[in-house]
C-alpha cells in the first residue's frame, strides 16, 4: 500500500534531517520534490496544489523556524495535512435508530462490488450484527450466483433473487424475508457497468428511492487512479454518496485515488479492501494511512489484526505451555498460520516503524512462500518429532525433506529458527504476555 510514494517521500525528507535550520529556499526545494512524487502517484493536480500551499504556509512560519528539530516539524506538518486530505478522522457507518440499517452498494463492473458486499457482511457479523445480503444486480450473468456463493463463505443469509423480477421488487421481497429472519442490516448489491451511463444511474436511482438507504457506499477500484475519482464524482452527483470503499489497495496502486477522492468529492473513505480473502476489509483511518505513507508504520492497525487473529484463551494456554517448556513444533506451525491470517508478511512489515533499508531487506527473508514451506516441513514430521525435535537426526531430516518437497538445508534452517523462537518465547513467557505486549502475539 503506497509503497512507491512512501519510498519517494522518505528519500525527500532524508535530505532535511540533520539540518539545524531550514530556509524558505530549502522548503521550496523539498516541496517541489514532494509535488513530483504526488503527481507520479496519480494524485489529482488540484489536490496537490492545495496540499502544498497549506504545507508551505505553515512550514515557512514560526511553526518550523522556532523548532529545535525543523525537519521533524516539517514531517509532522505533512503528516497532519495528509491525514486531513484523507478525511481527518475515522468515518463510522451510520446505524438506524430502528432496525434494519439499509446499505446500498454501488459501483462499476469489475470494481469488486459483489465480493465487497460479502466482506462488509462479515465485518458487521463480527461486530455482533445480523446482516442480510440482497442480490439486486440482475443485469450481469451469474451475479446472483456469485453473491450466493460468497455469502456462503462468510455464513451470512442471502435472498434467492428471481431474475424475472425488477431490482425494486427483489428488494421489497427481500426486506420482508430479512425481517422474518431477524436480521438488522440489509446490504443491497446493485448492478454495475463498464462505464457510467444513463441506464445505470436510472436503475440505481429507482432502487435508492425504494430502499431509502442510511448508507450509499461506492465501491471503487483504487488501481484505476484518476478514473476512480471521476466515477465517484458521477455517482455522488446523482446518488449523494455517504461513503467510499476502496478495493485492491494492497495491489500496485500508486495511491492517487485514495489521496484525491476525499478532497475532490467530500465523501469519506470508510473501508479499504486488502487481499483476496473474505476477511480482507479494513476500517479506513486517515491518520494511520498518513503514517504508513510517511514510513512511520501503523502499529494500531497491526494490534487490531493481531487481536482478531489470536484468541485470548488460546494465547493464555500457549503462555502456560511456554513457561513449562512444552512449546513444540505443532504450536510453532499453528502460530505461523495465525500470522498468515493477519495478512502478507510485506503488509505486516509495512505497519512496523522500521527504517526503509530494513523494510526492503526483510521481505526476501520473510517471503509468504516460506510460511507454506515451513508448514509442509512440520506436517511431514511424526507427532513425536514435533514434540521432541531433538530426536530429528540426519536420516529423519532426509525423510522429512523428501516428504515435504524441500531440502535438508530447509529442514535444518527451520529447526534452528524454532530453537531461537522457543528461547524467545520462554523469555517473554515469564512476563505473562507475548513479546508484542498487548497484541497477544505468541512470538
Amino acid at each position: 500500500m503506497f509503497n512507491n510514494l512512501a519510498d519517494k517521500l522518505d528519500s525527500v525528507f532524508k535530505k532535511l534531517k540533520g539540518r539545524g535550520r531550514l530556509t524558505a529556499e530549502d522548503i521550496d526545494a523539498t516541496l517541489r520534490e514532494v509535488r513530483l512524487a504526488l503527481l507520479e502517484a496519480d494524485v489529482n493536480f488540484k489536490v496537490v496544489k492545495d496540499f502544498l500551499a497549506r504545507i508551505r504556509e505553515r512550514a515557512v512560519g514560526d511553526e518550523v523556524s522556532g523548532s529545535l528539530t525543523p525537519a521533524q516539524q516539517v514531517i509532522k506538518i505533512v503528516h497532519g495535512e495528509l491525514a486531513g486530505i484523507l478525511g481527518g478522522s475515522r468515518a463510522e457507518l451510520a446505524k438506524a435508530d430502528v432496525p434494519p440499517t439499509r446499505i446500498l452498494m454501488v459501483g462499476l463492473q469489475g470494481s469488486g462490488k459483489t465480493t465487497t458486499c460479502a466482506k462488509l457482511a462479515l465485518h458487521l457479523k463480527e461486530q455482533g450484527l445480523r446482516p442480510y445480503l440482497i442480490p439486486a444486480d440482475l443485469s450481469r450473468p451469474a451475479a446472483v450466483d456469485q453473491l450466493v456463493s460468497v455469502a456462503g463463505k462468510v455464513g451470512v443469509p442471502v435472498f434467492p433473487s428471481d431474475i424475472s423480477l425488477t431490482p425494486v421488487e427483489v428488494y421489497r421481497q427481500a426486506a420482508v424475508a430479512a425481517g422474518r429472519a431477524g436480521c438488522d442490516t440489509l446490504i443491497v448489491d446493485t448492478a454495475g457497468r463498464l462505464h457510467v451511463d444513463d441506464d445505470l444511474m436510472a436503475e440505481a436511482l429507482a432502487l435508492s428511492g425504494a430502499v431509502h438507504p442510511h448508507e450509499t457506499l461506492l465501491v471503487a477500484d483504487s488501481m484505476t487512479g484518476q478514473d476512480a475519482v471521476q466515477v465517484a464524482e458521477s455517482f455522488h452527483s446523482k446518488l449523494k454518496l455517504t461513503g467510499i470503499i476502496l478495493t485492491k489497495l494492497d495491489g500496485d496502486a500508486r495511491g492517487g485515488a485514495a489521496l484525491s477522492m476525499r478532497h475532490i468529492t467530500g465523501v469519506p473513505i470508510k473501508f479499504a479492501g486488502i487481499g483476496e480473502g473474505m476477511g480482507g476489509l479494513e476500517a479506513f483511518y486517515p491518520d494511520r494511512i498518513a503514517s504508513r505513507i510517511l514510513g512511520m508504520g501503523d502499529v494500531m492497525t497491526l494490534i487490531d489484526k493481531a487481536e482478531k487473529a489470536f484468541d485470548e484463551k488460546e494465547a493464555a494456554k500457549l503462555v502456560k505451555k511456554t513457561r513449562k517448556g512444552d512449546f513444540d513444533l505443532a504450536d510453532f506451525r499453528d502460530q505461523l498460520k495465525k500470522v498468515k491470517e493477519m495478512g502478507s508478511m510485506q503488509e505486516i512489515l509495512s505497519m512496523l516503524p522500521l527504517p526503509g533499508k530494513m523494510k526492503n531487506a526483510m521481505p526476501a527473508e520473510m517471503d509468504d512462500r516460506e510460511l507454506v514451506k515451513v508448514t509442509a516441513i512440520i506436517d511431514s514430521m511424526t507427532p513425536r518429532e514435533r514434540q521432541q525435535p531433538k530426536i530429528i537426526n540426519g536420516s529423519r531430516r532426509k525423510r522429512i525433506s523428501a516428504g515435504s518437497g524441500t531440502t535438508v538445508t530447509d529442514v535444518n534452517r527451520l529447526l534452528k529458527q524454532f530453537d531461537q523462537a522457543k528461547k524467545m518465547m520462554k523469555r517473554f513467557g515469564k512476563g505473562g504476555r507475548g513479546p508484542m505486549g498487548g497484541m497477544k502475539m505468541p512470538f
